[in-house]
Order: C-alpha cells, then structure tokens, then sequence
C-alpha cells in the first residue's frame, strides 16, 4: 500500500515546543530556562469551557487550530491511548464507591476531542476518531487517503497522546510524549478547485508558500532510507522545510518540499 497526500498545513505541540516555529530548534541547545506552560492555554476558548478539557484534548485542539482548516472541514483525531487518564480515574472511584463526575464520565470516551472540536467549532461535518496501537498514525492516514479518494475537499488529520498512566506503563515505552500533530491534507496532485485554492493561500510556516508532498508506505520504496526516525524528527523537517526519509511506526515515511 502506497499513500500520497499533498500536505497543506501543519500544527504541532509539545511542552517543549509549542509553536510551529519553535519546532525549528528542535535538538538545538535552549538557554530559555522561564517555566513553560504544561498544557495549551486556548485563550480563544471561555474559561469555564476549557478548565473541563483534559491536557490531551487541549494539545489536540492546539495543533488542529494550527493548521487554520477551513471552516466546516472534515476531520479525523487519532490517539492510541486517548483519555485513558480520565478513564483511569473514573475506575479508582468505581472501587472507593465514590459517585462518578458526569462531567468526566462524558469526557473519558475515545471521541472526546472530535466532538469538543465540533461543537467549539459549529463544526458540522464528519468526523472520525480511530486508535489502531502503535500504528494508530498511519492508520488515520490511511482513512485520509479513503476520504480523499471519496471526494477531494482536504481532511484534517490530528494525532495526540499523553503519557500512560504509571500502572500502564510497563507495557508500552514512548519517550516523546506528550504530542500532538495537525497535518490538513489533499489529494496528490490534486486538480480539485477547493484542493488548488488551499495550496495557493495556505503558507506552511506562515513566511513560506513552499509545496510539500507526504508519502506513506507499508514496504520500502526503491531507494528509500530505512533509517528509523521519530516524530519530533518529522515535524522538525516540516518546519525546517527539509526533505527526509526513514521508517516510522512500521512505515516508510517521504517528505518532500517543492518549491
């Protein structure tokens, strides 16, 4: 399987960097030592509405707001271990017969991003929440790829996690997180009017019309790296508007900028 996608705009948050430009220092030494904020401030949204949100729905919420999609768009958020926090919680109140938050119980489900961008939003179109394991990336991609296929309006494809649980975390081992990625994509060499108005207007670090084409793949393409790479390495190269090659999450991943 061969997936092919152009990459309109992107978001990205981290602790560490939480700006599309500060990726661009990504594995460069800081000397800023001021406290940074331990999740998304989304000032844009009321405060009585925010304080419910979970870090992993606000780092979410952040890097789909990054990619400025149109209003009304399409999207897919994916997470391997969603509110699993939350959820977490909920379980330990369970055993201490504490009565459970309504309010926590309706934000621990797997969809809790999609629909809180949908309803912050007025968001009325479809939305898709997938978690598919380690692969949970690749396979909100390759729903994207299907979308696309089905009609060429671009789809806004967001992935997060937060850390598991300390009781959880024998089981799984990935030092980048917490993260969160946007990446608002169209057909490959799209000749949809929407798809071709998107490529023109959109500016992938807000100073750079470059073009930039994403390619995913379950086998090595001839004469692909197969050096692995980490995300942090993929979002640094976007915004470093660099090409790279390299296997991730079992795939083989090429980001090309064209100019």
């Amino acid at each position: 399987m061969h997936l092919e996608f152009e990459l309109l705009s992107w978001g990205a948050w981290s602790p560490d960097f939480q700006t599309p430009e500060s990726w661009l220092q990504w594995q460069q030494p800081n000397g800023n030592l001021a406290p940074k904020p331990d999740s998304p401030p989304l000032a844009h949204i009321p405060a009585m509405q925010r304080r419910r949100f979970s870090r992993l729905t606000k780092m979410m919420l952040t890097a789909a707001y990054q990619c400025q999609p149109e209003n009304n768009c399409r999207s897919i958020f994916s997470s391997r271990h969603g509110e699993l926090t939350r959820t977490l919680g909920l379980l330990k109140d369970i055993t201490q017969q504490q009565a459970l938050s309504p309010m926590a119980f309706s934000q621990s489900v797997h969809n809790t991003a999609s629909g809180i961008f949908g309803i912050v939003n007025n968001n009325t179109a479809s939305s898709t929440s997938i978690a598919a394991g380690e692969q949970t990336l690749t396979q909100a991609l390759i729903e994207a790829y299907a979308q696309l296929a089905q009609s060429p309006q671009p789809v806004l494809v967001v992935f997060g996690d937060d850390p598991v649980p300390p009781v959880y975390s024998e089981f799984t081992h990935e030092v980048e997180l917490p993260l969160a990625l946007g990446l608002y994509l169209a057909p490959f060499n799209s000749s949809a009017p929407q798809a071709k108005n998107q490529l023109a207007d959109t500016t992938l670090l807000h100073d750079s019309a470059q073009r930039m084409t994403l390619s995913v793949s379950d086998h090595p393409p001839e004469h692909h790296s197969q050096n692995n790479i980490c995300m942090s390495e993929l979002i640094h190269h976007i915004a470093s508007a660099k090409h790279i090659q390299g296997k991730l999450c079992h795939w083989y991943w090429s980001l090309e900028h064209h100019a």
